[in-house]
């Protein structure tokens, strides 16, 4: 093959995961586009994509999340999770960008193979920082379908390094050799080995990719009926109850009954309640809690692409978990008053059915139901005295974009 069409090759490849790179990035990035003013533009092209998945059961599960979003995590695994998110996209960023600067500096200032910094030690740190910061984005966005776009970009990344390592042998030879032995691919390497390059064969190739996808799913799967089992959620009066801050789940009961206490409220769920096959599903949250409208339309003050906030919004996300963990997504408040938005809570009642008649509280949460939210109700957090009732429209903030359940 000549060196022509050997870089051809080589800039196809780098194209190619590259782009396939930016795919799971846009993906992923939903959850900054999604509050952004761009979202109409984004939901144009990428809605129908997950509209497409979500009309099938064999696909809906790409559509689906596999860790909380909406709720403060309850239990220490989840909420290590919920912070390990934020650390390893930070420093997986960070890493990227050194790394990156180090490579094109050294190309400008034909410096030879990079070898100073993370590359004494790490053969391909860029990657790793990609991966760091991919995990971390997948943790705080976590769809099925950017953890599945997760692991082909991986796995097409050590192809990629495969191939940059075969080249650089070709290159420079026994140079390249040594250093091979003395470092690590993606990760440090405690002593130093003879490490051979060998060309890729087609089925372990296959064979990668199709493992690198069944594990990624399993975890999925793993970590999704681990969140499921150990929500905050309590069967009450015919009625299952989640609250989104874990302190308010002592007193959810009351709440509930001062809500039911109001001949409106009663007679909206009387008429919920006679679709047998179907539960009712009432989320308590703060009135002011930002990402409310992923539950139900309860307002344009909701629907956070018209509120201009974006950057603030997500850095404190990502930068601050500790504190969403504390409050989880709450919003900027006045000082408190009679009927400030501290001391009232939301209950935004969900109609939830699916094929076959959901039995347990936890079966609201299947892929695979359809949940139609109807109505919602202010209540004051002491005295429980209904303050408001409203009717929502079906669909959430964001129409029919499939959006977090938990």
């Amino acid at each position: 093959m000549t060196p022509d069409k050997k870089d051809t090759r080589k800039g196809g490849r780098g194209y190619l995961v590259g782009g396939l790179a930016l795919v799971y990035f846009i993906a992923a990035l939903e959850i900054v586009i999604m509050i952004s003013p761009f979202a109409f533009f984004f939901y144009s092209a990428f809605n129908p994509i997950l509209l497409g998945l979500n009309g099938s059961v064999w696909t809906r599960w790409l559509t689906a999340f596999f860790l909380p979003h909406m709720i403060v995590p309850p239990t220490p695994l989840l909420i290590g999770l919920r912070v390990l998110g934020s650390i390893l996209f930070i420093a997986g960023t960070l890493i990227f960008l050194i790394c990156a600067g180090q490579v094109y500096l050294g190309k400008i200032f034909r410096w030879g193979v990079a070898s100073r910094g993370l590359y004494a030690i790490v053969r391909h740190p860029q990657y790793t920082g990609l991966a760091m910061a991919g995990i971390g984005l997948t943790i705080l966005w976590p769809r099925f379908l950017t953890l599945m776009f997760l692991a082909v970009m991986m796995f097409l990344y050590y192809l990629l390094a495969k191939d940059e390592e075969q080249r650089m042998l070709r290159r420079y030879g026994e140079t390249y050799r040594e250093y091979l032995e003395r470092t690590g691919m993606f990760l440090p390497r405690l002593t130093a080995r003879h490490a051979p390059v060998r060309p890729l064969v087609p089925w372990k190739v296959l064979v990668l990719v199709v493992a690198l996808i069944a594990g990624a799913a399993v975890v999925g799967f793993g970590l999704r009926a681990y969140t499921v089992a150990h929500l905050p959620l309590k069967a009450i009066d015919g009625i299952d109850v989640i609250g989104v801050l874990p302190n308010d789940m002592p007193m959810v009961e009351g709440l509930l009954k001062g809500a039911l206490d109001d001949p409106n409220v009663a007679e909206k769920l009387h008429s919920m309640q006679a679709a047998s096959e179907s539960r009712i599903l009432a989320y308590v949250v703060p009135v002011n809690y930002i990402m409310q409208g992923m539950i139900a339309d309860t307002g344009p003050e909701w629907r956070l692409f018209q509120r201009h906030q974006t950057f603030a919004m997500i850095s404190d996300y990502i930068l601050n978990p500790v504190g969403h963990l504390q409050g989880g997504h709450m919003g900027h408040t006045a000082p408190m008053t009679p009927n400030s938005p501290e001391v009232q809570r939301r209950i935004i009642f969900i109609e939830v059915s699916g094929k076959k008649p959901l039995t347990t509280p936890s079966a609201d949460f299947g892929i695979n139901d359809r949940r139609t939210p109807h109505f919602f109700v202010d209540i004051h957090l002491h005295t429980n005295q209904v303050l408001q009732v409203r009717d929502t429209p079906q669909g959430t903030g964001w129409g029919d974009v499939p959006t977090p359940m938990f």
